[in-house]
């Protein structure tokens, strides 16, 4: 009878603390496959302290991967190692057999588990997506992969429209060396005529060529010649030239005068000459790539100028306070009002874990769910784990509304805050068609400039890219040739005057005449050089912008003006632009956590049910 007393004890002991120690003396009395059981037991004692009364923050507690393979570890080097205590063994031994009778309740652990580890996801408590880390995508080809493995530096030869496309890119390779075929250097030679931004980009590449070849012997060149010699530090290979005719085997039918072709062939040959290394190309064309791969020739796309593999990471502007913040963080919380611009704003300096992962001008919000009042702040100052929120001012209620303009739901209202804050000079709004960002930024431009006298002007500009064929060349001036594209503010322009129900017919006129006395618009291909002093800056279809061209635009900002970036990424149309590589992307990750900026992501749409229906599927 004493037998089946004696597993209840021990087994309690050892899923309670004394079961790493057992392992790491025990010599495993089992054959091999007893080394997959020790993790399970080790899960199980976990398991056992999850699910007693504690408080949400054990979650950190949920094991991960790691301890598996420290208890495999050890099992496996107690099983080579018979280096065990005497005194300890015969302790150890005598629970052992009848431990098999308990491995029904051990199996049980991983069904407890599983549906633990999904009703509580460590995302609930954690900060905004942005502070997770990237998902790693897997964009390099095979014979990179295995060069990045065995540690070896690679030779990229890029196609022309990569160099047409981020003219920096022979600096982007780090260690790696670069290589440019004659018919590349040909190609930049045919696109350097034009006002275009391609012209301006082959020109910028052939002026950073002819730094690089500057004072060079033929022999260095054939050396190859270090990419480092500009000052670009991070590039730390060499830059080699075809210097002879390559020659090598293509499939027959390819014409051979086709550029492509050359540069496939020069690929080919450098990998017959320099057997070992990886010998990569690396272009934006797709069909270059694809018959690359079909030749078995490795090719990539250029990813360098992507902010983001993932734009489901892209910093969004808002984040959800867990439903115990106050709990957490209000022991020692300070409260005072300030008066700002006219209006009384409450502040509240809080401490606690949850202010790390916040950033300066995010927006906050707790909504709980047992009749409390809500909680919809911005976040001013951070400094360690002390944060000061300040309580924003609701837009959605009439009496605050702008230019007749009232927020429809929580991302508007943190928009018009964002939008009505003089103190923020660079405001990004993303979201998808009918969201209202042309509406709010019209309407608070119209308040800050006719009203409050905040702005002289609004500056209305955006990227010409149609979306089906162009229609040829537009008459009139400037503002004439641009009224084709400035649909969208006609219609919310609209919209603002016939908010506007005490007016008659003649004072809605003039209203409307006044307002089109102070809306300018403006086409990109002359903005270089301007500088704008105390105005509204709209930029609309902002996602159609390179990183490039939405630098220039924003280094325009003189004294007292602000400027607005609106856009979807999901309708990009400029070619070699996505997602992860648009302008509008970069300036919302670059600028997130400075005190004079803000963005917010719109998540509803707020045009009419039917369009509503339409963005969902369709």
């Amino acid at each position: 009878m004493p037998l089946p007393k004696l597993p209840t004890k021990p087994a309690t002991l050892l899923l309670a603390k004394d079961y790493p120690k057992a392992s790491g003396a025990n010599p495993v009395p089992f054959p091999e496959h007893e080394a997959d059981a020790a993790p399970k037991k080790s899960t199980r004692s976990k398991s056992v302290e999850l699910f007693e009364p504690v408080s949400p923050p054990v979650m950190a507690d949920i094991p991960t991967p790691a301890p598996k393979k420290t208890a495999r570890k050890t099992a496996a080097k107690t099983a080579e190692t018979p280096a065990a205590t005497p005194a300890a063994i015969p302790a150890a031994v005598p629970p052992a057999p009848p431990a098999v009778p308990v491995a029904p309740v051990t199996a049980q652990a991983p069904a407890a588990k599983a549906p633990r580890a999904k009703v509580t996801p460590i995302k609930a408590e954690g900060p905004h997506p942005v502070h997770h880390k990237d998902k790693e995508v897997v964009i390099k080809s095979s014979t990179s992969r295995h060069a990045d493995q065995i540690g070896g530096t690679k030779l990229f030869v890029l196609d022309t429209n990569v160099l047409m496309h981020d003219p920096t890119s022979l600096f982007r390779f780090e260690e790696h060396d670069v290589y440019l075929p004659m018919m590349t250097l040909e190609e930049l030679d045919n696109h350097k005529k034009g006002m275009s931004e391609v012209a301006r980009n082959a020109r910028q590449v052939s002026r950073t060529l002819d730094g690089l070849v500057a004072n060079t012997d033929d022999d260095a060149i054939e050396q190859g010649i270090p990419l480092s010699k500009l000052g670009n530090k991070d590039a730390r290979g060499r830059l080699f030239f075809q210097t002879r005719l390559q020659i090598a085997d293509l499939p027959e039918g390819l014409p051979q005068g086709k550029a492509d072709n050359q540069i496939l062939a020069v690929v080919r040959s450098l990998e017959a000459e320099q057997e070992g290394r990886a010998v990569v190309l690396v272009s934006k064309d797709i069909n270059m790539r694809i018959k690359a791969r079909a030749l078995g020739l490795p090719a990539e796309d250029y990813f360098n100028d992507h902010v983001l593999e993932d734009t489901d990471l892209l910093y969004s502007g808002i984040v959800q306070l867990p439903d115990d913040f106050w709990n957490k963080h209000g022991k020692d919380m300070e409260s005072w009002q300030e008066n700002k611009n006219g209006y009384s704003y409450t502040y509240y300096r809080v401490t606690g874990p949850f202010v790390p992962s916040l950033l300066v001008n995010q927006f906050v919000y707790l909504e709980p769910n047992n009749g409390e009042a809500s909680l919809y702040g911005q976040v001013k100052q951070l400094n360690g784990k002390t944060a000061v929120i300040k309580v924003l001012r609701d837009y959605s209620h009439n009496k605050n509304n702008v230019w007749g303009v009232t927020a429809r739901n929580r991302e508007q209202n943190f928009a018009l805050n964002l939008l009505m804050d003089p103190e923020c000079d660079f405001v990004t709004l993303l979201g998808q068609a009918g969201t209202g960002k042309t509406l709010l930024a019209l309407a608070s431009g119209l308040a800050q400039v006719l009203e409050t006298k905040l702005y002289n002007e609004i500056i209305v500009t955006r990227v010409t890219v149609p979306v089906g064929e162009d229609i040829g060349f537009l008459p009139g001036t400037e503002e004439e040739k641009m009224s084709p594209w400035m649909g969208a503010f006609d219609d919310n322009l609209e919209v603002l005057n016939k908010s506007d129900n005490d007016a008659g017919e003649w004072g809605r006129a003039a209203t409307q005449d006044l307002i089109r006395s102070r809306i300018k618009i403006k086409s990109l291909n002359f903005m270089r050089g301007r500088t704008f002093v105390n105005k509204f800056l709209i930029i609309d279809e902002a996602q159609n912008l390179t990183p490039k061209q939405i630098k220039t635009l924003v280094t325009r900002a003189g004294p007292g003006t602000k400027i607005l970036c609106l856009g979807n990424i999901a309708q990009i149309d400029t070619p070699y632009l996505t997602e992860g590589s648009s302008g509008l992307t970069y300036v919302v990750d670059r600028f997130k956590g400075w005190q004079h900026s803000g963005h917010v992501t719109l998540a509803r749409g707020e045009r009419s049910r039917l369009a509503d229906h339409a963005s969902d599927v369709l």
